[in-house]
């Protein structure tokens, strides 16, 4: 099996919240256009199909003004378990969220996959994807501890 771990970023967070929550906050368009992106971003999500081969488009907001579109295919979809989603044009990469119930608190893992090491390399260096990547999961847990359980 290839090893990816050079061209991939990942990062877990266990979060105060129920499975069936997070999950909920991941694919639900009226939850994740408040939370998603690095700190400062807003989200228009024109379309959020979370199923297998659906597709999620959406345009992040950036706080200069810049607008970044987007568009996501959903590869796998496990309910309540895990998410893949792969970013088709340039930069191409996967996202893989893992979910693991810990009663009342959920662990959440989760990992870019880039197409190539430059790839990933030209991401960081151009979007700070690295930084990006923690304010994202930043993001997630502040608006988790804010919805009432």
């Amino acid at each position: 099996m290839e090893d990816i771990s050079k061209r991939s970023m990942e990062i877990s967070r266990t979060f105060n919240a129920p499975v069936d929550l997070v999950w909920k906050v991941l694919t639900s368009p009226e939850h994740i256009s408040v939370w998603w992106g690095p700190v400062g971003f807003t989200n228009t999500i024109r379309k959020m199909d979370v199923k297998e081969g659906g597709i999620w488009d959406f345009t992040m907001h950036g706080p200069d003004g810049t607008d970044f579109i987007n568009y996501y295919h959903y590869v796998e979809v496990k309910p309540q378990e895990k998410l893949v989603m792969e970013h088709r044009q340039h930069p191409r990469f996967t996202i893989v969220v893992q979910l693991y119930p810990m009663g009342d608190q959920t662990k959440v893992v989760w990992q870019n996959v880039f197409d190539s090491v430059p790839t990933m390399e030209e991401t960081i260096r151009a979007f700070k994807a690295d930084v990006g990547l923690v304010e994202n999961i930043d993001r997630l847990s502040k608006y988790l501890s804010g919805i009432k359980k």
